[in-house]
């Protein structure tokens, strides 16, 4: 997570899971990033990353920049360099 601080970004997750089950789950894993509850969907259904059948969150990466414009997304899990280089390409 130092290398994305370095470039002046902030890393956090949202899921559809209660913030008890995000506590239990980061200190369960020594998870360090924040998680937000999005227990009715908003943010997932905004951007477009809630299973339209499971109502659960499909796991996708967003890069937004202070504008709030998406410049990067991808669904499952991107290998790091890959968003520390559009970090730094900004």
């Amino acid at each position: 997570m130092d290398a994305f601080r370095r470039l002046d970004a902030e890393v956090l997750g949202v899921n559809s899971g209660s913030l008890e089950s995000h506590k239990n789950f980061s200190d369960r894993n020594e998870f360090v990033v924040p998680l937000l509850s999005d227990e009715g969907g908003d943010v997932t259904g905004a951007y477009k990353a809630r299973h339209p059948k499971s109502g659960g969150t499909i796991r996708t990466v967003y890069i937004v920049d202070r504008e709030g414009i998406i410049r990067y997304a991808k669904r499952g899990k991107p290998p790091h360099e890959e968003l520390l280089e559009v970090l730094r390409d900004r």
